[in-house]
């Protein structure tokens, strides 16, 4: 290496990402967003919930799935204490699964029947028609609903689990999406710490994806994700609406490109669910393992041949950050200490972000480390060990350069 490509080399290993850096997401081919509005558009109109699941219905037979249109199984009432009867609906429709073990198991995907939730049902119709495209990938069969009597303790899902659906027993795993009102303010995933609906997310993220959601622990609202917990069904609850904070309603402004991004990981944790085992209601119980520091390896983990933490920093890090734009519009900028290990067969797993500016800087340093490929394992007297590794994630504003009159 000539004396000039060392110079640059050393620059391009410490240069911090920049609000204009493209990342991996401004690369991604958004041409689902189009779509995408038009259903949030069509679903915002409908008023009232008859209106708006004779739409669903109609929306989701277009894709290519099966509508199941019988009254008894669809339709359902709630007696006030009044007396009075109120009646709702849900829009239940399948894809048939091809795996010959699985394939009368099921998958349920499903999203509140209300034009208040627009975009829930938005990322549920779109993932109906990607997954009807690729229906010969299924195993098991899959299951799309949209739930009624929202606004009832999660009646419309209640009703399908206890009265409609007669294969209970047979359902592996729900996903839940609800309110991605506002993509760029986060992206999380509750699953009552369920270890293997976690562990298939954390799996995912070793491999590149469109985008990456925040595993949390505190159940960011109550949706229809409880009616499936109350009967040990392992489920994930999707939305961008954090712990703690409130739903927005209506439809502007919203980032459908962003939101086309979501929906395409939400179609790879689908896939990935339906090719993987059945994952247990119950978390397992997983030994602690000790770890070790990356100084004190005799034989220090690489990342893509390479020794030095900087080289992952240039080489992914910063090539895949995006900076928040919360923390864009607000001025926010500083570095935060992420903390992960690298176990014995190069996985990277365990991020956490110890310190940082703000939250936003904090999810997207998480997120770009837990996104990390395989590095190759650190030694101890010549075997792989969990390594610890600490490093700092910079967030630099450029400054605006004035012109001279």
């Amino acid at each position: 290496m000539n004396k000039m490509k060392r110079i640059f080399f050393f620059l391009f290993l410490f240069l911090p990402v920049l609000a204009n850096s493209q990342g991996y997401e401004e690369l991604y081919d958004g041409d689902d967003a189009s779509v995408l509005r038009e259903y949030v558009a069509a679903s915002s109109a409908r008023k009232n919930e008859e209106s708006l699941s004779e739409y669903i219905s109609g929306a989701m037979s277009e894709t290519g799935v099966d509508v199941f249109g019988s009254d008894s199984y669809t339709h359902f009432g709630i007696r006030r204490p009044q007396g009075d009867t109120v009646t709702f609906r849900n829009v239940v429709g399948g894809l048939a699964g091809y795996g010959k073990d699985v394939r009368n198991h099921y998958i349920v995907v499903g999203s509140r029947l209300s034009a208040d939730n627009a975009t829930g049902l938005a990322v549920l119709l779109r993932l109906a028609g990607k997954l009807c495209r690729s229906r010969e990938l299924l195993r098991h069969s899959i299951i799309f609903a949209a739930f009624g009597g929202s606004s009832e303790s999660d009646a419309g899902s209640w009703y399908f689990l206890n009265r409609a659906f007669t294969d209970v027993p047979q359902i592996d795993a729900y996903v839940g999406l609800d309110y991605f009102d506002n993509p760029n303010r986060g992206f999380f995933m509750y699953s009552g710490s369920n270890a293997d609906m976690d562990r298939l997310a954390k799996r995912l993220q070793n491999t590149m994806q469109a985008a990456q959601p925040v595993i949390c622990a505190q159940e960011p609202a109550q949706s229809d994700h409880r009616s499936f917990q109350a009967l040990e069904i392992p489920s994930a609850f999707f939305t961008t609406s954090g712990p703690g904070t409130a739903y927005r309603t209506g439809i502007d402004p919203l980032e459908f490109d962003e939101l086309s991004r979501q929906c395409e990981y939400l179609y790879n944790y689908v896939l990935a669910l339906d090719a993987a085992p059945a994952p247990s209601y119950y978390p397992r119980e997983i030994q602690e393992i000790p770890t070790v520091s990356f100084e004190d390896c005799d034989v220090k983990p690489s990342f893509l041949g390479v020794r030095n933490p900087s080289y992952f920093l240039a080489k992914w890090v910063y090539t895949y950050l995006r900076y928040p734009q919360y923390a864009l519009d607000n001025g926010i900028q500083g570095s935060v200490l992420v903390e992960f290990v690298i176990d014995e067969k190069g996985h990277v797993g365990s991020v956490k972000a110890v310190r940082g500016p703000h939250s936003s800087l904090e999810d997207e340093a998480v997120r770009v480390v837990s996104a990390s490929p395989d590095w190759k394992p650190g030694l101890v007297s010549g075997k792989p060990v969990r390594t610890e590794l600490s490093l700092l994630v910079d967030f630099r504003l450029e400054k605006k350069k004035h012109k001279r009159k």
